[in-house]
């Protein structure tokens, strides 16, 4: 079956198609596309993966045509973004 795999650092978007057996798991995913090699940070840490937008565990049985995605940890979180941004405008306005 074929996976893609793909990690975007800063800049830059990391995209890889493999060919895997039947039942291969994410991990096997990650391991067959070289991510790790290309990128040996993602070793030190825990990584957050998903199939098309949803996290999943390593331990998740692919299907064909499935795309792998290894998320990046936040830098801020979502809601603080939200409250900066929204201060930022009322002192533009006011």
């Amino acid at each position: 079956m074929r996976i893609t795999v793909v990690y975007c650092p800063p800049g830059t978007v990391w995209q890889r198609d493999v060919e895997l057996a039947p039942g291969a798991t994410v991990a096997h995913a990650l391991e067959a596309s070289g991510v790790l090699a290309a990128f040996p940070h993602l070793a030190d840490e825990p990584l957050q993966v998903g199939i098309y937008g949803r996290t999943r565990p390593l331990q998740t049985t692919l299907a064909d045509g499935d795309r792998v995605e290894i998320y990046r940890p936040l830098i801020i979180d979502p809601k603080e973004a939200r409250r900066r941004r929204a201060q930022l405008r009322r002192r533009k306005e006011g």
